[in-house]
């Protein structure tokens, strides 16, 4: 066998056969090494200088007292992500047991139905977008640099930003239900009930403003996920030994990138029309209320596997360790993800199936819906081989349980799910109980039964103590069998006909047996989860010095660690390194591996190769500070402010927010001078490097993405319109621009991006600064600022105005999307001459300008695109 190598099962019971230095068999249950091949020489095999984990330490350090909240450490931000995301869901759920107690009997007045309506948008609003994908989230910036064996995630600030952003905006918006100014229009805000004349007040800005920022936040965890995964997995590590989590993590990080923009162009769209009167959504004026429900949808139906995609990933880590045996079918698995990743764009319709779309339509997105089904069967029919074939048993431990109702529960909201993708079937059960019933089989069974097996399997590597197992059961059975009390009847009083979003009902229609008993199930999932609380106040503490690895478990993040993650960054060479590996503890802990020590005097961590995971170099990164937290207060501030309409203060905050942000950047570019550095088997690698080897130029691409999907939502929305209400579109040249002064702006859009490339191409040698890079840098910002204000201001001088029609809106609607990209471009190449100004930025040291350049290549790219829709389409179709 080669290294790389697949495992060949031997049949006749000899098990299965690991490649690795020497071949290792898993034989009952158990990996036996043979070591009569010699195995390959350690990177560090002599003893390390003593002090090294000392130094460690100190560097690492989190700061005590109130100082705390500046720490950046991935196990210090992914806690306190995910006990936010966890006092979400515990409020949520009381918020539940208010909607459930209101509708256990008949004609019951508990709450008035404005206040119910407030509740069940802020409950499903907060499980959906304050709890379900940050609690995912959380677990990825907690959990990946540990089983990646790396010493953090490489922006860890932008970690650190994206949950004190998350916490302080979605406090306030939470707490919008306590003194009447929640939104009421449901979490999916359907126009034209949240228009201004049906909802009136600031109750639903503070959904619209509130989501969109929070979803803003979203995405910056997303390109900080997808970057650590693929750069920063410990050498030997390649793509095919990846654990299943960390594939579940990439694609759930690149469906945040690719589906979330259309819902913030969504928010973006109903907050204008509700502030400017720009008819996005009014029929009257060439709008059309749908095109919220196909861009929401866009976003809302991959919502449910952004979610379930991730706990898939942690069952399937959790499973082979209780089982005692490698999981059958990796590789299926990985397809199978990738597969539910890129089906679940095509789904969205089967939402809209009773709006009076085609039938033809309908009949595509009903045969996708159920195709999605095979992925997710794959995963399953895993799931169960593999403990099926575990050694002795599938140990029934918390985890295991949790684990074992989840694809109970999950298959069943499965199965109803193919049931409501047919369409007849559809339109006889849509918006009645049984969709809550299904949604909330799917999203409990296929995310909050894997979040609790998570809790109580991975709190050792984290926490001084085990949790209960005795409570931990107990927490089980009374959510399981409350679970299915609670929604199991919703199916029944749905075909029964009981319409969602009502407040209360009549005694006459026989709904009040089936309700009561789902309230009663309510309560039991409430008291289960207080036994969970219970169990963490009384035996989580944080620390280490625990029992190491306690379920035997193979993958990394059961090494020995410390506030600096593990002492040495392993070598690898299986999918289960401590299972076919077995000292590698003792010599990871002892610094025989890479980068035992801080050659720099400062945080970092090494760079592999995104395929083979291969050693490139080492990133030098930040420390604690204050700048990401202050970035994150004054943004929260901003759109706070805006959602009330205190306009002069928002713009303070916001100005005060790029300061803050300038500031946290400017150390990010240390430059080469303390490299290269030995990480041990003789291998020198540079600390600083630029172009697509570069983390910052994969996090500038991958920003790139997000604002190319934005930009195809917009285009869809622009094409959408003119089927709708084509009379709006001009019906001849007269009412367009002269062709003069778009050519003009395009012109002006290729010289900005010209510009930077000469200067990319002209930067100084270290140490002998000329004037001509600032100088190109400038001339190609102020390019694109003119290029703005000429492709705007032509429509303006031909006399269109927003307000007037659909088309009126969506042409200035480009004109906002390409003019937020340039005013970002200007703010970064003010950034790049004050580099230059202060002798930080020559032809080595110059990520800074290339990142910037690349956004101006997107910008001009996006800018040339816009220009020819929207003045070729108006004439092509005269």
């Amino acid at each position: 066998m080669q290294p790389g190598d697949q495992p060949v099962i031997l049949y006749g019971g000899a098990g299965v056969l690991y490649p690795w230095q020497g071949d290792t068999l898993f034989h009952e249950g158990e990996f036996v090494t043979n070591t009569t091949e010699k195995q390959a020489a350690l990177p560090n095999s002599l003893p390390r200088p003593p002090g090294e984990k000392e130094e460690l330490l100190r560097i690492w350090e989190t700061p005590s007292g109130w100082r705390w909240i500046t720490a950046v450490n991935n196990t210090v931000v992914g806690l306190l992500y995910l006990g936010a995301a966890f006092a979400f869901f515990v409020l949520a759920g009381l918020l539940a047991l208010v909607m459930r107690t209101q509708l256990a009997i008949p004609e019951n007045d508990l709450v008035s139905q404005d206040l119910y309506n407030q509740i069940f948008t802020v409950h499903g609003t907060t499980m959906m977008f304050l709890f379900a994908v940050p609690a995912m989230e959380a677990l990825g910036v907690l959990l990946l640099p540990q089983m990646l064996a790396a010493r953090d995630l490489p922006f860890p600030r932008l970690s650190a930003f994206a949950v004190w952003a998350y916490i302080i905006g979605g406090g306030v918006f939470f707490s919008t239900v306590f003194y009447g100014l929640a939104p009421k229009g449901g979490w999916f805000m359907y126009p034209p009930l949240t228009l201004t004349e049906y909802s009136p007040g600031d109750n639903a800005d503070f959904w619209l403003l509130g989501i969109g920022f929070i979803e803003i936040s979203a995405i910056a965890g997303a390109i900080e996920i997808i970057v650590g995964i693929l750069r920063t997995r410990p050498p030997g590590m390649s793509l095919d030994k990846l654990p299943i989590f960390g594939w579940s993590m990439l694609v759930f990080a690149g469906m945040i990138v690719v589906a979330f923009p259309a819902v913030i162009l969504a928010t973006m769209y109903l907050e204008i029309e509700r502030s400017f009167g720009w008819p996005f959504f009014t029929a009257a004026q060439g709008g059309d209320p749908l095109l919220w429900q196909h861009l929401f949808w866009f976003f809302g139906h991959p919502e449910v596997y952004i979610i379930f995609l991730p706990a898939a990933g942690l069952v399937s880590m959790i499973v082979p360790t209780m089982a005692r045996r490698p999981l059958i079918g990796y590789r299926l698995i990985v397809v199978a993800l990738i597969a539910t990743g890129f089906f679940s764009f095509g789904l969205w319709v089967h939402h809209m199936f009773a709006t009076g779309i085609p039938s033809l339509g309908m009949a595509f997105f009903s045969a996708a819906s159920m195709t999605v089904a095979v992925p997710s069967g794959i995963q399953i029919f895993s799931w169960i081989a593999t403990i099926a074939a575990a050694k002795d048993r599938f140990r029934l431990t918390t985890p295991g349980l949790f684990v074992l109702g989840m694809l109970f529960i999950f298959t069943i909201g499965g199965l109803t799910g193919i049931m409501v993708a047919m369409v007849p079937f559809d339109w006889q059960a849509h918006d009645t109980y049984f969709i809550v019933a299904h949604l909330h089989y799917v999203l409990v069974g296929g995310m909050v039964f894997p979040l609790f097996a998570t809790f109580y399997y991975w709190a050792p590597m984290l926490s001084t103590r085990m949790l209960s197992e005795r409570l931990g059961k107990w927490c089980f059975w009374l959510i399981f069998i409350g679970f299915n009390v609670a929604f199991m009847p919703m199916h029944i009083s749905g075909l029964l006909g009981m319409p969602r979003r009502i407040w209360t009902y009549s005694e006459a229609s026989g709904w009040g047996p089936y309700n009561l008993i789902s309230t009663l199930g309510a309560y039991l999932i409430g008291a289960g989860v207080l036994v969970f609380i219970v169990d963490l106040i009384r035996n989580f503490r944080v620390g280490q010095g625990g029992q190491l690895n306690p379920w035997q478990a193979g993958t990394l993040e059961w090494l020995p660690a410390d506030l600096y993650s593990t002492r040495s960054i392993p070598q690898v060479s299986s999918r289960e390194p401590l299972w076919t590996q077995p000292d590698l503890s003792e010599e990871v802990d002892s610094g025989q591996h890479y980068l035992p020590n801080a050659p720099t005097g400062a945080r970092e961590t090494l760079v592999t190769s995104v395929i083979e995971a291969k050693p490139q170099y080492v990133i030098q990164m930040p420390g604690n500070g204050w700048a990401h937290v202050l970035a994150a207060v004054f943004t929260a501030a901003c759109f706070l402010l805006l959602t009330i309409k205190v306009v002069a203060p928002a713009l303070v905050c916001g100005v005060l927010a790029i300061l803050c942000g300038l500031a946290w950047v400017w150390e990010l570019d240390k430059g080469p001078g303390k490299g290269p550095v030995d990480i041990g088997a003789g291998i020198e690698l540079p600390v600083y490097v630029s172009g697509p080897i570069g983390h910052g130029w994969w996090a500038m691409v991958i920003l790139m993405v997000v604002a190319g999907s934005l930009y195809l939502s917009y285009l869809f929305s622009y094409l959408y319109l003119w089927t709708v209400a084509p009379k709006v579109w001009p019906s001849d040249a007269g009412g367009l621009p002269d062709l003069k002064w778009p050519a003009l702006s395009a012109l002006l859009f290729t010289a900005g991006a010209a510009f930077f490339a000469v200067a990319r191409r002209t930067l100084p040698a270290p140490g002998h600064p000329h004037l001509g890079t600032p100088l190109l840098v400038l001339l190609g910002a102020l390019s694109s600022i003119l290029a703005v204000y000429l492709a705007v201001g032509c429509h303006w001088q031909a006399g269109l105005r927003p307000t007037v029609s659909s088309y009126g809106a969506m042409v200035y609607t480009d004109g906002i999307l390409t003019g937020q990209l340039v005013f970002t471009v200007l703010i970064m190449s003010l950034f790049v001459i004050a580099r230059h100004f202060t002798g930080k930025l020559d032809r080595v040291r110059c990520a800074t300008l290339e990142n910037t350049a690349l956004l101006v290549y997107y910008t001009a790219a996006q800018a040339l695109v816009g220009l020819v829709v929207i003045h070729g389409f108006p004439r092509m179709i005269l």
